[in-house]
Order: structure tokens, then sequence, then C-alpha cells
């Protein structure tokens, strides 16, 4: 799009990316309860059946997000983003009602087992699917889109800051099972808010390459108006017809476009790593709090992580930089497996909270690498359903990584738990470094600053497209070659049969 004068970037351009504040506020207050539930669940089944339990019945939770995660961003790649979140909204804040009746009411194991797990299957995806929204709003303008996904993920992570804080306050101030009631009074609120904001996206439009392969695109009904009312029938059947065939086989051709590319699986192995990481080190903080005798100090521990994340986030939307994004997703997963080495010296827990503080300054900048490029990676079609999956990979390596730092923590101690995230930082950042090249597209070369994208677009503006000093050239050299009269100039030849210079 061309534009006279440079666009809003920063905080100013992103808001006016979404028409206002209501957008970032409805998103952020729709993945709160994202935050919540896992805390909330722990300490609502903790009361009743111990911490044994209660892991259980979280990881079934984890478990049903995890997988649940990309088929809700497929459907909403398929039928638009609104119906899939006010279904999903619904469902989760009644699964979410249905197990806190289920655990007050004195329901066996196996049946909270899978009222969590539905609880997971129905999370409606509000992260990844407004950083989709967000990739689409922002259209070709990388600057933009670039300082967009940092603000949102960033708002991950103040999420995730606010969600166990608020859990804890909750359960003691109220009562076990507020958190979780409060998280599908959210959801089913603020989600439905989401929902329903003008921005929401329709199903996506395949490519002209998807729609060949599905046998070409449908064409326009030509109907005609009768005025007979059988004619008039026998034309609105035609043209149900016609959109049913259109939207079979929009659909068919969106499913034709392949998902998986090498540089999506390398995203996704990254995005495993990065949650077994973060696993590792919360279930270490968890150990030495409980071991020094103060097991509620170990919320406060880990939101220093959050705080310094955030902070760092931030800053990343207002100076975001011109480094390549590879660059940048290897230079701080490098830091952030450096800064996360200290934790396995750790034996107090000021030292822990000023540990983890410090490598809280690489998660979000880590994090908002590995979400742009997903963007890239991913086809424009299954946009949705590839945001969705990095967050099953971030939940899935969560899950497997507090399956393996518990029991070493319990065993061991908690420098068990901090070689379980150091070990997986590391390997994190060996995978990033040998990566071939050019392994995400288009995610090679600098990142446009807001002053090259201006400049950019303002050269467009003035030529079409076309740099102007190239096309005066263009125009001198065709116009040497025609005549006064408009016929084409042939140079007489030279006496020493030499060729004629061109004038």
């Amino acid at each position: 799009m061309s534009r006279s004068t440079a666009a809003p970037s920063g905080f100013r351009g992103v808001f006016a990316l979404g028409g206002g504040a209501a957008l970032p506020v409805h998103a952020f207050l729709a993945r709160l309860p994202a935050a919540l539930c896992p805390v909330g669940t722990l300490m609502l089944i903790n009361t009743r059946d111990g911490i044994g339990a209660a892991g259980a019945v979280a990881s079934a939770l984890w478990l049903g997000q995890a997988v649940g995660g990309p088929v809700i961003g497929r459907s909403a790649d398929r039928r638009g983003h609104r119906p899939v979140l006010l279904v999903a909204c619904g469902a989760n804040a009644l699964t979410l009602f249905a197990l806190v009746s289920a655990v007050l009411g004195g329901l066996p194991l196996p049946a909270l087992l899978a009222l969590a797990a539905a609880a997971g299957l129905t999370v409606p995806q509000v992260g990844p699917l407004a950083r989709a929204r967000w990739a689409r709003l922002a259209g070709e303008d990388r600057v933009l889109k670039g300082a967009a996904l940092s603000f949102d993920t960033t708002l991950d992570e103040v999420g995730f800051m606010v969600g166990p804080a608020l859990a804890g306050i909750l359960a003691v101030a109220v009562h076990p099972a507020s958190a979780l009631v409060f998280a599908g009074v959210l959801i089913l609120v603020f989600g439905t808010l989401f929902a329903l904001h003008p921005t929401a996206p329709g199903p996506t439009a395949p490519g002209p390459t998807a729609s060949a392969r599905a046998g070409g695109a449908a064409q326009p009904s030509t109907i005609q108006p009768t005025a007979s009312p059988t004619a008039s029938a026998s034309a609105r059947t035609r043209t149900r017809t016609t959109r049913t065939t259109r939207t079979t086989r929009t659909m068919t051709a969106r499913a034709a476009v392949r998902l998986w590319s090498p540089g999506l699986v390398l995203l996704f192995a990254l995005a495993v790593l990065q949650g077994a990481a973060m696993s590792g080190a919360n279930t270490g903080v968890n150990a030495l709090a409980e071991a020094r005798g103060e097991p509620g100090a170990a919320g406060l521990v880990w939101a220093a992580m959050a705080v310094t994340s955030s902070v760092a986030g931030f800053a990343t939307v207002a100076r975001p930089g011109s480094t390549d994004l590879t660059v940048r997703l290897r230079r701080t997963i490098a830091l952030q497996a450096v800064l996360t080495l200290p934790l396995l010296a750790v034996s107090g827990l000021w030292e822990a909270a000023f540990a983890v503080g410090a490598v809280g300054s690489a998660v979000a900048p880590h994090l908002i690498a590995l979400f742009a490029l997903v963007e890239r990676a991913g086809p424009a079609e299954r946009l949705a359903e590839a945001m969705t999956l990095l967050g099953s990979g971030l939940i899935l390596g969560q899950a497997l990584a507090a399956a393996v730092a518990g029991p070493l923590a319990a065993a061991y101690g908690h420098r068990a738990a901090f070689a379980v995230a150091c070990g997986a930082v590391v390997t994190s950042a060996v995978v990033a470094a040998v990566a071939r090249p050019g392994w995400v597209r288009g995610a090679t070369g600098p990142a446009p600053t807001p002053a090259s994208q201006h400049d950019a677009d303002a050269g467009e503006s003035r030529t079409g497209g076309v740099d102007a000093s190239r096309t005066k050239d263009f125009t001198r050299n065709v116009t040497k070659d025609v005549t006064p009269d408009g016929t084409p100039h042939i140079p007489a030849p030279r006496a020493d049969g030499r060729p004629t210079p061109r004038r």
C-alpha cells in the first residue's frame, strides 16, 4: 500500500492497526485463563486429593490443550475465527464450571481427568489466533507486523506473570475453586468480545497454486433474477448449490496446501525445547522453595522472570532493530543458554530470583523471534494452525519436562531440575546454530526499519512501484532510437565496416 507520509510505528502503530485499545485489552483478558487454569487446577485438586492427583489432572489439562490447539487453529483457517472462537469459548467455560462442580461434588479421579482433558481440548487458543490476526492486519508491512507480533507475544508474558499470582490470591482470599470459576467467566465474556471484534478474519482463501491443485476456483454464479416463483426457487437452489460447491472446493484447496516444511519442523522442535527449559526451571524453583520451608515463595521467585521478560518484550516493540530474524533467534537462544547455566549454582531463594530474572531478559525476545519466523515458515492459508501448532509445542515441552524434572528433583534436589532446563536450552542453542542458512523462507536479509520502509513506500508512490531514475534512463534510451516523425532510427554504416555507435 502506498503512503505519502510515514505510518506510525511501535506502540502507536500497533494500536492504530487494531483500531484502538479494545482489541489488545480483549485479547489479553481472554488469554489470561490459560495462565489461571493450570495453577488453579493444582490448588483445587490438591486441597481434596493431594499433590499427586493434582499433578495428574493438570497434566491431562496440558495434554488436551496440546492436542486441541492445532485442531482449533485449522478450523479457524477453514471457517473463520469468529464462529470457531464463539463455540470454543462457550464449550471451555462450561467445561471449567463442570470440572469445579465435579471436584466439589466428590466425583472420582477418572471423571476429573476426563473433564480436565476436555477443558484442555476446548481452550480457545486466543494467543496464537491473536498473533495470526495481527499478522493479517499488518499485511506486507514487515515493520508493523514485527511490532504487532512482538507486542502480542509480550502480552503472553504479562499474562503468565499475572495469572499464577492472581490464582494464588483468589485461592487464599476467596476459595480454592475461585480461580477456575473466574477463568471461565473471563473466557466467556472477553473471549466472546475478542471473537466478535470487527478485525476477526473470515475463512482463509486458498492461493492460486492450491486452487489449481484442487481443480480450479469456482466460477461466480450467473443466475439471473426472474419473476416466476418456480424459477426463483430453482435459482435459489442453484445459488445454494454453487455456494456449497465453492465452499467445498475452497476447503479442499486449503487442505491441499502443505503445512509442514523443514523450517516449521525446526521451529516446532525449538518450541518444545523452550517449553522444556521453562518447565525445568519452574520445577527447580518450586523444589528449592519447598526445601527451604517456604513453598509459597516459589510464585514470587518465578515472577522475577515474568517481570524482566515483559520489560524486554516491550523494549523489543519500541526498538525492534534491523537484525535478520534467524540471526536474532540464534542470538537470543544463545544468550538464554548462557544466563540459564548459573541456575546450577543456586542454593537460596534470593539467588534463584536474581538468576531467573536474568534468564527472563532473553525469554521474550526469543519467543518474539520464534513466532515471527512461524508467520513466514507457515503457509498463509493455514497461518492460525501454524501458530497454534507452535503453542502446542511449548505446552508439550512443559509437560514432558515436568514429568522428568519432578521425579529428578524429588530424588536429587532442585539442581537436578535446573539441569533439565540447562540441557534443553543448550540443545536448542546448538540446533539453531547448526541449522543451514535460509531454513525459513523470507527470513534472510535485515528487517526494514520504519524509516527505510517509509522511503520504499514513498518511492512506490512517486513512480507506481518503479524507480524514477531507471524510468528516466529507459525513456531516454528509447527516444534516442526514434526519429522526430516517429519512425525507427537506423544508423548508417561506417566506411571502415565497424558498427556505428548508438547516439
